[in-house]
């Protein structure tokens, strides 16, 4: 028995008692009572109803490989070559750069519902509640070098704001790989971050990983555990189904990545500076132990942001820097 055997059954809404639920996950009450003890230390609520049994405060949606491939486009199926979801694991682009290592990861992507050991840019910790987060990973095979991957981390945020502009929300963009929206406060929280690993030669032909975590639902007491605004899908679209958002990112991804080489980031740029969060606006700008106060002005068709500070322009090429805007 996983922890998703047992939501999936608890997320028909109806009352389970807990000898059914161990009669149909071939366990015993007590292994179920366990069970039922750790969703609630995961933050998954539970409605506990005496004489009736068990079930989900609110439902939740588990990722589904077979309805996500459906939903995907002829064009989006081409380039996929194997779709995995997980349950948990340690990393989802761990998971595919283990695929490379063994001769696949080309066109492969890896969902999962939850990552033990997840993180993003600079060795930060990602962290998100079971089955609550859209993390996937794409492992792509590319023939040239380095230098033309230029920018890929801000053309795949560019592809995620176009699916979430679908769905009547305007997300903006944080160079050089957040994605920011609206956090049902007025403010901009985090929804998104990306991660993109590169291995192989400098000039060729290299592995490419490119890692996302999308905040979907963040219950209020995890939020409260968080040391930065963050925003969530259900925050603007709570009817926006986890498994559609899944299929509709990986129709704008897949052909992104089939044909970033012959394009580069030029053909993103300008969708990104209409994006850009903090175009105009004093930011902060951390570089090691380095710490000052700049304007940001667009981004070029290499994906560098230019900054000016006093009587300086300067353009930052990523690395070791986080830029952050001033409230």
């Amino acid at each position: 028995m996983t922890i998703g055997d047992l939501i999936r059954l608890l997320s028909d809404g109806e009352f389970h008692s807990g000898e059914q639920l161990g009669e149909r996950l071939g366990v015993s009450r007590t292994a179920v009572w366990k069970q039922l003890k750790k969703l609630e230390a995961m933050d998954i609520p539970l409605e506990a109803v005496k004489g009736q049994g068990y079930r989900l405060s609110m439902p939740l949606e588990l990722l589904d490989g077979g309805m996500i491939v459906a939903g995907l486009s002829r064009q989006g199926r081409q380039h996929l070559a194997r779709l995995f979801v997980e349950e948990t694991l340690p990393s989802s682009n761990e998971f595919i750069r283990q695929r490379f290592a063994q001769g696949a990861g080309h066109g492969e992507v890896c969902l999962v519902e939850q990552q033990s050991a997840g993180r993003g840019r600079r060795g930060r910790v990602w962290s998100t509640p079971w089955g609550r987060a859209l993390m996937l990973s794409v492992g792509w095979r590319f023939e040239s070098g380095i230098v033309a991957l230029e920018g890929l981390s801000l053309a795949v945020g560019v592809a995620l704001a176009k699916v979430l502009e679908r769905h009547g929300v305007s997300p903006r963009l944080k160079w050089p790989n957040d994605v920011l929206l609206d956090d049902g406060e007025g403010q901009l929280g985090k929804l998104a971050g990306i991660l993109v690993e590169i291995s192989g030669d400098t000039a060729g032909p290299c592995e490419v990983v490119v890692g996302m975590g999308i905040n979907f639902f963040l219950p209020e007491t995890f939020r409260s555990r968080i040391e930065q605004r963050v925003a969530a899908v259900y925050d603007q679209m709570p009817s926006l189904s986890r498994n559609r958002l899944a299929a509709e990112l990986l129709d704008e991804l897949m052909p992104l990545l089939a044909g970033y080489e012959a394009s580069g980031f030029a053909a993103w740029q300008a969708e990104w500076n209409q994006r850009h969060a903090y175009q105009g606006c004093e930011v902060e700008v951390l570089r090691g132990q380095q710490h000052l106060v700049a304007t940001a002005e667009s981004v070029d068709e290499s994906g560098n942001l230019w900054i000016h500070h006093g009587d300086r322009r300067e353009r930052l090429g990523g690395g070791e820097i986080s830029v952050r805007g001033r409230t």
